[in-house]
Order: structure tokens, then C-alpha cells, then sequence
């Protein structure tokens, strides 16, 4: 296959990996995915990792067909909010992703070591070509989505896989908290360097209701993320409250039990933005 470097936007920061110009893996022959999306931050504990879930249940209820790379190598929550503990197995042509008990298509770190709180001390290098492997050497079959859950920072995971896989958008997860969205600010700058395309904002967190009077409560501050947005030029999909509903379900296991009806008017939201930037 003809390298065609010279004509990418990101030659100047590509490790030379970039996924328009690699042969493709057996792994990848049998994997026929649709649409890409990371779900980032920058900052940590925003429940980024709950909106993907989320995200995916919601997309799966609509007919589509989901997995979930979970791309925190170090933190990974993918596999128990969905209660996923068999392992992920492998044939003669890549790794097989553990499916959850809807169907949802699931790899994580996880679902490889021998213990769910096994520590993982690696260094950036090692677990960056890990999440390459995720792309090229797992089975993913046919997927309408691949939602990859990025770790918090803007360090060697999410650069690999901008340079490594073919995201066809980002959805940035925020909070009312004026430093989240400093840090979640520094996350837009980066996937701008790559020239990303931006599904939307979710603010998440914004508010938490009473359960004795309704009341909405502002418990991180002024939600912000319609302002945020627009400042940094990109569509609002939507803010979610504190639900200790989801709580208990993700502890339990059961995230695909969950059901929001303002979650799935943000997935109808983001549909409706992937659809137009297609």
C-alpha cells in the first residue's frame, strides 16, 4: 500500500502509524465498524466512563449494533458497571471481545489479568501499543459503533489513538466545576490539533433532584456546559444529573438496566450530528 504521509494534516506529529496507510490485520478483515467515537475529558472524575455505558445501552436499545473499547488501561471500569467477567478469549485470527448480556461487544484490560484489581504498572509506551492492539487485533465483527473510553490527560493513549485509529468523532464529557472545564478545555485543543470532528459536549453532574421535593440542586456550581460549548465552538448535546439510581445499578452490574429518557434524547442528538457530518 503507497504511503501517503506527506498529505496528512497530522504528518508533523504522526509516529508513522497512521491506520489510511497500514496493512490490514486478519482481525481487522473480519471487523466491519461503522462509525468510531471517543468519548474524552482531559479531566478525571466527570463519569466519563458512565456516559459511555450509557451511551452504548442507549444506541443498542435503538437497533444498533455496539462495542466498547475500553482504552483506560489503568483505571478500567468498562467491565463492571456492565458485569462482564468472563474473559476474553481468542481464535486462530485476533482476540474475542467479552459480550455483555445485551449484546454490547466489550474488550478491556480487565477482561485479560486474572483478577479485576490486578494493578497494571506500566509505563505510557507499553500501554499505548495495547490500545493499538485493541483496534487491530481483536474480532469485532460487524458494529454500527465503537465507542472508545478514553483515560483521563492528554497523554500517550489519547495521541495513539488519534494517529492510530480512524475516530470518525469526539464526544467530550464535562462538569459544572469551573476547573473541570479548564482541564476539559485542554482536551478540545488537542483533538483540534488532529482535526477531529466534534459530536458534541454532555455536561455531566450538573444537578442532582430530591427525591422528597423534586427540587433540582446545584451541588458542583452553576451548570455551564451550553456556555462552554460555544466558546469553544462546538454542539451542546446535553446535561445529566447525579442519579444514585445509575449508582447502584453500575455497582451492581447492571448499567443496561438504566434508563434515561434525557440520555436518549443526547444519543438522538448525537445521531442526528454524526449523520450530518457524514
Amino acid at each position: 500500500m503507497e504511503n501517503s504521509c506527506s498529505s496528512c494534516s497530522s504528518a508533523s506529529t504522526c509516529s508513522g502509524s497512521c491506520p489510511s496507510v497500514q496493512e490490514k490485520t486478519e482481525a481487522q478483515k473480519a471487523s466491519n465498524i461503522k462509525n468510531v467515537i471517543a468519548v474524552m475529558s482531559g479531566k478525571g472524575g466527570v463519569g466519563k466512563s458512565s456516559v459511555t455505558g450509557m451511551l452504548a445501552v442507549s444506541l443498542m436499545k435503538q437497533g444498533n449494533k455496539v462495542g466498547i473499547l475500553d482504552a483506560d488501561i489503568t483505571g478500567p471500569s468498562i467491565p463492571k458497571i456492565f458485569g462482564v467477567t468472563d474473559k476474553a478469549s481468542a481464535n486462530e485470527i485476533g482476540i474475542l471481545p467479552a459480550v455483555s448480556s445485551k449484546g454490547i461487544k466489550i474488550i478491556s484490560l480487565n477482561l485479560l489479568v486474572p483478577n479485576e484489581d490486578d494493578p497494571v504498572v506500566w509505563r505510557g509506551p507499553v500501554i499505548s501499543q495495547l490500545v493499538k492492539q485493541f483496534w487491530t487485533d481483536v474480532v469485532w465483527g460487524d458494529l454500527d459503533y465503537l465507542l472508545i473510553d478514553l483515560p483521563p490527560g492528554t497523554g500517550d493513549v489519547p495521541i495513539s489513538m488519534f494517529q492510530s485509529i480512524p475516530v470518525d468523532g469526539v464526544v467530550i464529557v464535562s462538569s459544572p466545576q469551573q476547573l473541570a472545564n479548564m482541564v476539559v478545555r485542554k482536551a478540545i485543543k488537542m483533538a483540534n490539533m488532529y482535526e477531529a470532528q466534534f459530536y458534541g459536549l454532555i455536561e455531566n453532574m450538573a444537578y442532582v433532584e430530591c427525591p422528597d421535593c423534586n427540587k433540582r440542586i446545584e451541588i458542583f456550581g452553576k451548570p455551564s456546559g451550553e456556555t462552554q460549548a460555544e466558546y469553544n465552538e462546538i454542539p451542546f448535546l446535553g446535561e445529566l444529573p447525579i442519579d444514585p439510581k445509575l449508582a447502584e445499578l453500575s455497582d451492581n452490574g447492571e448499567i443496561e438496566e438504566y434508563y434515561s429518557e434525557k440520555f436518549d434524547h443526547i444519543t438522538a442528538q448525537l445521531i442526528k450530528r454524526e449523520k450530518s457530518q457524514a
